[in-house]
């Protein structure tokens, strides 16, 4: 795969992933949105790393993955958990968690 094709596929992802965090209600679908930022932003430094011939760009990538596992593991404890209080899982309701 050549290095500009992994960047326009990286910034299709992101910006997919971005409407995808803008315009969706439910909580499923903005934790998928914010996985499909994390993999855009994976794919960009790993697309520039091999552009300038370094490893910092992959090396930091490794750090996203375990931060897109962590964050997947958190919101779908807080997805769980909002299914049980509120039997939905559209994030207008979970306003009313507060307190």
């Amino acid at each position: 795969m050549s290095i500009k094709l992994a960047i326009i596929l990286g910034f299709l992802l992101f910006c997919l992933g971005f409407y995808g965090l803008l315009a969706r209600r439910n909580m499923i679908t903005i934790l998928l949105s914010l996985e499909l930022l994390f993999a855009a932003a994976g794919i960009n430094f790993v697309a520039f790393s091999k552009l300038h011939n370094d490893l910092q760009g992959q090396v930091f990538t490794i750090f996203l993955i375990v931060v897109a596992a962590s964050e997947a593991c958190i919101g779908v404890g807080l997805l769980i958990s909002l299914y049980k209080v509120k039997k939905s899982a559209n994030v207008d309701s979970a306003n009313s968690l507060r307190g």
